[in-house]
C-alpha cells in the first residue's frame, strides 16, 4: 500500500529524514609510508586512498564506488568506479547527491552535483594480530528525495561494537527513481547494490569481513533495506538486515505501468513529450532543471518500481511467498513516530491544530470512513493536545502497524527479531527546533541519537539515557556480530518464529526499562489500520 499522498508531502520535509579485531590494511609502497598517527593508506581495487586517524579509530571519506551518473550515464545502471593514479585523499566527505533544500543541518541549499556515488568507511582502533571484523552498511533516510551518507556519523558506534561501518550516497528523487520507457526506474536501488559489491571487493582491505555484512537503514533507508530483501540483485551481498522505521506502506513500490505514466508526465513538464525519446531528452537537461521540476511532487512519486528484473514482486508478496533473501532480520519502529509529522503540518508554522479542526484533519489524512473510525479510537479527551492525537494516529498507521504486519511475513522465511523504541524522554533529533513547545517523545528518527551521531552531533544524555544508549548499542552490535540481539543484564530481543508477537520495548529505567510486550497491536489500533491497508 503506498503512503497517503498528503502525509507523504508532509514527510518530505523531514529527514526520514542520525571484542576488538584487527584492521587488515594493504601493505604500503615504500614511497607512500606515512608517520604513525597522521594518516593511513589503503589500496582499493580502483587505487590508493589516504584516510586519517581519529579519536575513535580511522575513517576514509568520499571514496567513489561508481562512476559519476552524468551525461549519457544518467538514468542508467551504475558502473564501477574508474581507476585513479597516485593516492586519493579520503579525509573529506564527497558531494551529496543532487537534491532540493530542506532544513536538516547541512541541507539548507539546493545541490545540483551528480558526481556523488561515494562511500565512507569507519574502522575502530585495531590490534595488530586479530581476525576480520563484521561490517555494517548503512543507508540514510530522507524520503528518497534528500539526505546523504554523511548525515550519520557512526565512528563511536564502530569503536564500541568492534565493527567496520560503511555509509553511502545514492541517487535521489527523479534522478534516482524516474521510470520511463526503456529504463528501469530503480537507479537508487542499483546504486545501493553497487555499493554492496564495492564492499564485497574492498572491505577486507579495511579489516572487514565480507562474509559478515549487515545491511541497515532508517526511514527511507529502512524501506530501501526492505526493498533489497525482495530484490534478486542483492542476494548474497549481505548476511543480515536491520530495518528501522522502514516498513511504512508495507514497503510497497509503484507498479511499472503507473511509474511509467508518472515518469512521462514529469518529462512533459520539462518539454520532453515523446515517450520514445523522453529519457534522452531529459539527459540533456541540467540537474537544476530536473530539481526545479521536482518541486511540489511528493515522496510517493519517488519510490521503487515493481514488475521488472530489479524488483519482480512487491516486497510483502515476496516475503509471504518465500521469494526474498533468507537472512536474519531485525525490524522495529518508534512508539510515537507520527508526532513529528503532525508538528510539521501545524505547530511548526505557528498554527497548532485545534479541537474544531481535528475531525477534518483525520478525514483529510485517512479518508472519510477510516477518519470517522479513527475519531472514536483517538478521542481528544485522551490527549493533551489535538496535535498529539493526530500524530499518534499518523504514526500508528504509517509505522507501528506496518512493522507488526511485516514481522510474521518475514518469519515465513527466516529469523526475525522485533523491537519498539519507546523512550518518551528522548532528546530532540537534530533537524527539529530545539526550543519547540511540543512533546515529541519517541518520534520518528529519535532512536538514531542512541546509536550514532546524527549530523556529527552527539546527543546530550542524562545518566538513564546514556545507559539505554549503551544497551541499544549492545543489541545492535551483537546482531551485527551474528548472534541474537542481546545486552548484558537485559532481556534478549524476541525472535518471531519462537516467540511470535512478542516485542522488546526499549525505554529508560524510570519509564519501565527494557521489557517484553505483547500488547502493541491493541495499543496502536492495528485492527483499524490493517483494514485501511487492505482497502487501498
Amino acid at each position: 500500500m503506498p503512503l497517503p499522498l498528503k502525509l507523504l508531502r508532509r514527510a518530505r520535509r523531514i529527514l526520514l529524514p542520525l571484542t576488538m579485531a584487527a584492521m587488515a590494511v594493504a601493505p604500503l609502497p615504500a614511497q607512500a609510508r606515512e608517520p604513525a598517527g597522521q594518516s593511513v593508506l589503503v589500496r582499493t581495487e580502483s587505487g590508493w586512498v589516504r584516510g586519517e586517524d581519529t579519536s575513535e579509530g580511522r575513517q576514509f571519506l568520499g571514496i567513489p564506488y561508481a562512476q559519476p551518473p552524468t551525461g549519457d550515464r544518467r538514468w542508467r545502471a551504475p558502473r564501477p568506479a574508474a581507476h585513479w593514479s597516485g593516492v586519493r585523499d579520503a579525509t573529506r566527505y564527497g558531494n551529496s547527491c543532487a537534491q532540493n533544500p530542506y532544513w536538516a543541518p547541512g541541507h539548507e541549499k539546493q545541490r545540483t552535483t551528480e558526481d556523488c556515488l561515494d562511500v565512507n568507511v569507519y574502522v575502530p582502533p585495531s590490534h595488530r594480530h586479530g581476525g576480520k571484523r563484521p561490517v555494517l552498511v548503512w543507508i540514510h533516510g530522507g524520503a528518497n528525495i534528500g539526505g546523504a551518507g554523511r548525515d550519520i556519523v557512526p565512528d563511536a558506534f564502530a569503536r564500541r561494537t568492534g565493527t567496520v561501518v560503511v555509509t553511502l550516497n545514492y541517487r535521489l528523487g527523479a534522478l534516482g527513481f524516474l521510470t520511463l520507457p526503456g529504463t528501469t526506474g530503480n537507479f537508487a536501488l542499483l546504486d545501493q547494490q553497487q555499493a554492496l559489491r564495492w564492499v564485497q571487493a574492498n572491505i577486507g582491505r579495511f579489516g572487514g569481513d565480507r562474509t559478515r555484512v549487515t545491511l541497515a537503514g532508517e526511514s527511507a533507508g529502512g524501506s530501501a533495506v526492505c526493498t533489497q530483501l525482495a530484490s534478486p540483485g542483492s542476494r548474497g551481498l549481505y548476511r543480515a538486515a536491520i530495518m528501522q522505521s522502514g516498513t511504512y506502506g508495507d514497503c510497497a513500490g509503484s507498479p511499472r505501468k503507473k511509474a511509467v505514466a508518472d515518469g512521462l508526465a514529469f518529462a512533459a513538464k520539462l518539454g520532453c513529450t515523446e515517450a520514445a525519446t523522453a529519457a534522452d531528452c531529459l539527459r540533456r537537461k541540467p540537474a537544476k532543471a530536473i530539481l526545479d521540476a521536482q518541486r511540489g511532487t511528493g515522496p510517493d512519486t519517488w519510490r521503487s518500481t515493481v514488475g521488472g528484473r530489479e524488483l519482480p514482486l512487491q516486497p510483502a508478496t515476496a516475503f509471504a511467498t518465500g521469494r526474498a533473501s533468507h537472512v536474519p532480520v531485525m525490524n522495529g519502529a518508534n512508539s510515537k513516530e507520527g508526532l513529528v509529522f503532525a508538528y510539521d503540518s501545524h505547530d511548526r508554522w505557528g498554527t497548532p491544530l485545534t479541537a474544531e479542526q481535528y475531525p477534518a484533519a483525520l478525514t483529510s489524512a485517512f479518508g472519510e470512513e477510516i477518519g470517522r473510525r479513527a475519531l472514536d479510537r483517538y478521542p481528544l479527551r485522551a490527549y493533551d493536545r489535538p496535535g498529539y492525537a493526530l500524530g499518534t494516529a499518523i504514526g500508528d498507521n504509517l509505522f507501528a502497524c506496518p512493522a507488526l504486519r511485516t514481522n510474521p511475513r518475514l518469519a515465513e522465511r527466516g529469523q526475525v527479531y522485533a523491537y519498539v523504541f519507546a523512550d518518551r524522554t528522548s532528546p530532540l533529533f537534530a533537524s527539529l527546533p530545539q526550543d519547540a513547545d511540543f512533546d515529541f517523545g519517541a518520534t520518528h528518527a529519535a532512536e538514531l541519537n542512541y546509536l550514532f551521531k546524527p549530523y556529527g552531533r552527539p546527543a546530550d544524555f542524562n545518566a538513564e539515557q546514556r545507559a539505554l544508549a549503551g544497551q541499544m548499542t549492545a543489541y545492535w552490535g551483537s546482531f551485527i556480530h551474528g548472534s541474537a540481539p542481546r545486552a548484558n543484564g537485559q532481556q534478549t530481543m524476541p525472535e518471531q518464529i519462537a516467540r511470535p508477537g512478542r516485542v522488546l520495548q526499549l525505554r529508560t529505567a524510570s519509564y519501565g526499562g527494557n521489557t517484553i510486550t505483547t500488547s502493541l497491536r491493541a495499543e496502536h489500533h492495528c485492527d483499524l489500520w490493517d483494514t485501511a491497508a487492505r482497502t487501498h
